[in-house]
């Protein structure tokens, strides 16, 4: 069981190489700070190119409105659940706060979602050939 591979979803929500799933997308440190969009170029340990093509990340946008959609329909169910009257103000601050405050979470989620739909696990670093 020691040779067994990562998972896929561990690797998004780690957010690794999805190519070996061992080295970090993001430099550590930096989730909640100015930086939350710094990105390596390319994995330290495979030489995969993080960014395979100009513009490859736009689709993380739809990624990213998903999540958005998602958490707009939770906290409108749990207000629904806690709130007597609920008002359009209410929503809107409650869903604002909640948005802003994941939004280096999300943006970093989408990101690893959307490289690991279209890169393939290859291996452990030290098997495979580095790009």
């Amino acid at each position: 069981m020691k040779n067994q591979k990562p998972s896929w979803l561990y690797s998004v929500i780690a957010a690794k190489c999805p190519r070996c799933r061992e080295a970090n997308m993001f430099p550590p440190g930096t989730l909640y700070t100015s930086r939350f969009a710094d990105m390596y170029q390319q994995c330290p340990c495979c030489g995969q190119n993080f960014e395979p093509e100009p513009g490859f990340y736009y689709g993380a946008m739809y990624v990213s409105f998903g999540f958005s959609t998602g958490i707009f329909l939770i906290v409108l169910f749990v207000l629904s659940q806690f709130v007597k009257e609920l008002t359009l103000g209410m929503v809107v601050i409650t869903i604002t706060v909640i948005v802003v405050g994941l939004l280096p979470i999300m943006f970093r989620l989408s990101r690893a979602v959307w490289i690991n739909i279209f890169v393939r696990y290859e291996g452990p670093c030290n098997q495979i050939a580095k790009k």
